[in-house]
């Protein structure tokens, strides 16, 4: 039992070969398939998350059930992760190129419904977008982007931004001196 659970039945440097081609290989998959990814998943974007794990499960550990197997192929995993989001963090080539760029999806109060449709996002989620931003409609907003880690950025116009503390004290201290005028020309 003890042997079987810790020898390796392929040799070290396939099941970490094996395991950074799936890495790359789901990248590339998830890249292709658009920005909205993990940041806004559906009930079927998890059934394919999870269906996909347990596909792609035999072509990384291959013929090997060994615990030591898994390990490898589990810090093979995390070190190319750490390795891809260390690489973007120092390399703006390689950011662009593996993460993306933001998509306007907003423009001057506009949606631009062409790449709302290629993105694959749905008018009521950029509406949701909106409320949250505390907007009330899309024409409140100035532009808008879906990021390229899914998230939808978007800004108000100017004038629809809510006050801000500085705005609020401006505004008594204003009052303040019209009040004080006002004391003042009695």
């Amino acid at each position: 039992m003890w042997h079987a659970m810790f020898v390796e039945q392929i040799p070290v440097a396939e099941k970490i070969l094996r395991t950074v081609l799936v890495y790359a290989l789901v990248a590339v998959l998830f890249r292709l398939t658009g920005k909205r990814g993990m940041a806004s998943m559906n009930t079927f974007d998890f059934i394919v998350l999870f269906l996909l794990s347990n596909v792609l499960q035999n072509a990384i550990i291959g013929n090997d059930s060994s615990l030591t197997g898994g390990v490898v192929g589990a810090i093979t995993l995390v070190a190319v992760n750490a390795g891809i989001n260390r690489l973007t963090v120092v390399s703006p080539a390689a950011e662009r190129i593996l993460e993306g760029r933001a998509t306007t999806v907003v423009s001057d109060g506009r949606v631009i419904a062409p790449v709302l449709r290629r993105l694959g996002i749905r008018r009521g989620e950029l509406d949701h977008a909106v409320r949250l931003q505390n907007g009330d409609d899309v024409s409140e907003i100035g532009s808008g982007s879906l990021e390229p880690g899914g998230q939808l950025v978007l800004t108000l116009k100017p004038g629809e931004q809510s006050a801000t503390k500085d705005d609020v004290a401006e505004l008594t201290r204003r009052l303040r001196r019209i009040e004080d005028l006002l004391t003042a020309s009695r």
